[in-house]
């Protein structure tokens, strides 16, 4: 007997179905919004596409029909007979008809598997790649940016998990030949940017997803918006991606602070002040983390709680988490249940804090709260002696070498402060926090976002930011780095996940490689 859910599943494929007034307003919806798209200059020349499911309350929406506009078509000329219509997988149910000529047969858009992307990973409910001039622009501005970035704009409101005083912050991939040759990085761009609804590709347009069509279509003008302000700044000398909008720095915006023709070689007209270092993957190999850190927080996160549950610190601790819990229960972040309020009782507390904080882990969430309550449990751990702090051998010569040349030495890592001081105070090779000025974490900014680095650079007091080498294993840091000034070395460890090729930037495999200024 078939189950509920296929029952459904077959239900939604059926001709009658195909042709009820669900799939029929699904389509007329497209071909509008097509039309409307082609005034702003979207889709012109039948370039860019659009696509919805299918609004049908009864079937979940990851289930639902996908109805999407095709290729080679007039699209201010589109009506609702010339839509495809696939199923929740990706497979085509119902296709247009061919038209006398001169129009061209029916074909697909080569679009689809990139719009299948953003439904399976972000559980969109309409995905618009618009081809508008400022797309491609603004890609163009700065040409070996891997991001767009903007800050303190009126319409950043408009994006989703936005508001006026956050960062924006595209994903820029480079344009091929055939869209469909672009799935790939686009998945990958997608997975690395959690926060982000669109994606950019080089010298060709924009993908925009939401919840709805009503969410993309928002947030695609919005994204436009943005994008053609940033034109126009950029046009008048000023800097979109601060917070002052003073002048743009020009010299800085185009210099390249390593020399990547020269791989072992420094190149900097500033003397070097400060040393700032990531740990997993640069001073702490990532199976150290991943492999007795993270397990050993997993482990002992219901005992910590249980055991500190009244005290000023875990209550803490808690609040941060709720706050956080809640925020990822309105972006539906799988994993994500609902902490009941302390009246529930203790149990029933810790029983969905350890739920919430078990999935956190699994996905290796890097927000504050987890960390926080991390770097607590880690305490008792380094206390206990259960825990002890592994780090690469050639990291106590390094800042042996970088004091005694009155340079300053600091950390940045998405673990908490106290989790960063407990590390390196309890190595194998003794206490190195002797030779370490400061830490930093997530409560200064995302370590993706240009805007934390500008952010330390403040803090640290330099005369310019490339006074600062930032060591890193991770691309996307190695470029927000880079945007706010700083020198940047990428850290090729055992264990690193591998970095784009032709990624212009200087790497070393030991601390000891990074040459003397």
């Amino acid at each position: 007997m078939a189950s509920c859910c296929e029952t459904e599943a077959a239900a939604v494929t059926t001709e009658a179905y195909l042709a009820g007034a669900a799939v029929r307003e699904a389509r007329e919806l497209v071909a509008e919004l097509c039309r409307h798209f082609y005034a702003p200059g979207w889709v012109t020349g039948t370039g860019g596409s659009i696509t919805v499911k299918v609004n049908d309350p009864a079937v979940p929406l990851a289930d639902r029909l996908i109805v999407m506009s095709p290729s080679g078509v007039q699209k201010e000329r589109m009506v609702a007979a010339d839509m495809y219509v696939f199923s929740a997988d990706g497979k085509v149910l119902s296709e247009p008809a061919a038209k006398p000529w001169p129009n061209k047969p029916p074909k697909c858009t080569d679009c689809a598997p990139l719009f299948m992307k953003a439904y399976q990973m972000r559980g969109a409910g309409a995905v618009i790649h618009s081809h508008g001039i400022e797309t491609c622009i603004a890609s163009m501005l700065d040409p070996g940016a891997k991001e767009f970035r903007m800050t303190h704009m009126e319409m950043l409101k408009a994006i989703k998990g936005h508001g006026y005083r956050d960062e924006l912050v595209i994903p820029i991939i480079e344009n091929t030949p055939y869209e469909y040759e672009l799935t790939d990085s686009l998945s990958e761009a997608i997975a690395a940017y959690p926060k982000a609804t669109a994606v950019l590709v080089r010298n060709h347009g924009i993908f925009v997803w939401g919840d709805s069509w009503i969410s993309a279509k928002t947030q695609a003008e919005s994204y436009h918006y943005l994008l053609d302000a940033a034109i126009k700044l950029y046009q008048l000398g000023i800097d979109w991606t601060t917070p002052e909008h003073g002048p743009v720095n020009r010299a800085k915006r185009s210099r390249s602070i390593l020399n990547p023709g020269i791989p072992n070689e420094c190149h900097a007209a500033e003397p070097l002040k400060c040393v700032v270092l990531d740990i997993e993957g640069t001073t702490t190999p990532i199976s150290f983390v991943t492999d007795v850190m993270f397990p050993y927080a997993r482990d002992n996160v219901r005992k910590h709680l249980t055991s500190t549950f009244y005290s000023e610190e875990t209550k803490e601790d808690i609040k941060l988490l709720r706050v956080q819990i809640e925020d990822d229960l309105r972006n539906g972040i799988p994993g994500a249940v609902p902490v009941p309020p302390d009246e529930a009782g203790k149990e029933e507390v810790i029983n969905s804090l350890v739920a919430n904080v078990e999935s956190m882990i699994e996905a290796d969430w890097k927000v504050t709260s987890l960390k926080q309550l991390q770097g607590h449990i880690w305490r008792t751990g380094f206390e206990r002696e259960e825990i002890h702090g592994v780090i690469f051998e050639d990291v106590p010569e390094a800042l042996k070498n970088w004091n005694s040349r009155n340079i300053k030495v600091y950390i940045y890592s998405s673990g908490s402060r106290e989790a960063q001081r407990l590390l390196f105070g309890n190595t194998e090779h003794g206490d190195l926090r002797p030779f370490l000025c400061g830490y930093f974490d997530t409560t200064i900014g995302n370590k993706k976002e240009t805007r934390s680095y500008f952010e330390i650079a403040q803090t640290l007091r330099v005369d310019s930011p490339s006074q600062i080498l930032f060591i890193t294993d991770v691309f996307q840091e190695a470029i927000a780095a880079k945007n706010a000034g700083f020198e940047v070395v990428i850290s090729i460890r055992p264990g690193n996940a591998p970095v784009p090729e032709n990624h212009g930037f200087r790497t070393i495999k030991s601390l000891s490689e990074v040459c003397e200024r």
